[in-house]
């Protein structure tokens, strides 16, 4: 990638998708330090494609579905930018374990459909009232009707 006698050799290769009428569909080019060879670039080019789908769901849910990542970038003369960066991943990591692993949590999360009015009634419910226990404020956001905090 650079011009010096340490530069690590590395392989190119891009991948263009067109749909019956011609008109192309998919564009991504990829770098790596694995052989390309006519017997590896599909294999390769599907790694690349997923990781790259990966990445881009991930950053987007981070963006876009409550977790405001983007705002957190430029704050602070040192580490604030990193920290809250950092508290941000635990977050999604916390909320997806959560969403794999908790039925209260799925059925809460499926209570009011988009993740941010999830959060919206998450920090309401949290500050006006106190919980029993984990399972009694997932409850409650569920349905407020039924399990009254």
């Amino acid at each position: 990638m650079r011009d010096s006698k340490d530069a690590i050799s590395v392989n190119w290769f891009s991948i263009e998708i067109f749909n019956a009428k011609g008109k192309r569909t998919y564009y991504n080019s990829f770098v790596t330090d694995l052989p390309v060879t006519a017997d590896t670039v599909a294999e390769l080019a599907a790694s690349g494609r997923a990781r790259w789908k990966i990445e881009n769901e991930t950053f987007n849910v981070l963006k876009t579905n409550g977790y405001n990542l983007e705002h957190n970038f430029g704050h602070g003369k040192k580490t604030l930018a990193s920290v809250l960066v950092v508290l941000n991943l635990l977050a999604f990591a916390f909320h997806t374990v959560s969403q794999l692993c908790v039925l209260a949590w799925r059925n809460a999360m499926a209570a009011w459909g988009a993740r941010y009015h999830f959060f919206e009634h998450l920090r309401s419910f949290t500050a006006l009232f106190i919980f029993d226990d984990w399972t009694h404020l997932l409850q409650s956001i569920e349905d407020p009707k039924a399990h009254p905090p």
